[in-house]
């Protein structure tokens, strides 16, 4: 077995046990990391924050995204096509939807939209913000096109791993929010 085999079978080994860590946890640690990313964005004005529209056991950032709405641009990621970057669809609360591709919602309504900074859903992450995603690579191939927007991942203590089996072409996040505070590059605030 080579070594693409063996990181690809650490890396599927790693996002079941992410997803079974992530399973167990109850809506307090839930809703403490959701409270956190929304006390770190709340002076944000007048700027475009792509969120996520959860699925299955991910950490909600949906009260966030509606208060931030009041001031900001919302918008979420819509797959469109296998192999390229995302695309951010304009999204506010009560906004129409549909399913979209692997089952995320999408708006059916609103304009597509740049972000300045993103809140990104996750499997499991490292303390030096490392982010083990679903292996699509779609926020791989997405943020390097962004620029400099800072991206943040929302997740809960028990998906944090010890280290993020990397490939060359996995994107660090700039910070990862759980119940225990913001991680930046290898320390917790």
């Amino acid at each position: 077995m080579g070594e693409g085999a063996n990181l690809h079978e650490a890396k599927a080994q790693a996002r079941a046990h992410c997803a079974a860590a992530r399973e167990g946890v109850g809506p307090r640690q839930r809703a403490a990391a959701a409270v956190r990313l929304y006390a770190m964005l709340r002076e944000l004005r007048g700027r475009t924050i792509a969120g996520y529209l959860p699925i299955g056991s991910e950490v909600s950032p949906l009260q966030c995204m509606r208060v931030l709405a009041r001031d900001n641009t919302i918008c979420v990621p819509v797959v469109t096509a296998k192999g390229a970057p995302l695309r951010f669809r304009q999204w506010w609360p009560g906004c129409p939807t549909e399913t979209g591709t692997f089952g995320v919602p999408v708006p059916t309504e609103g304009g597509w939209r740049v972000p300045q900074i993103l809140i990104v859903p996750l499997l499991g992450f490292d303390a030096g913000c490392n982010r083990l995603g679903y292996g699509g690579g779609f926020y791989d191939r997405t943020l390097p096109g962004l620029g400099d927007a800072p991206a943040f991942g929302l997740a809960v203590e028990a998906q944090r791993m010890v280290q993020v089996p990397r490939e060359a072409t996995d994107v660090r996040l700039t910070g990862v929010m759980t119940e225990a505070g913001l991680y930046r590059q290898g320390a917790v605030e």
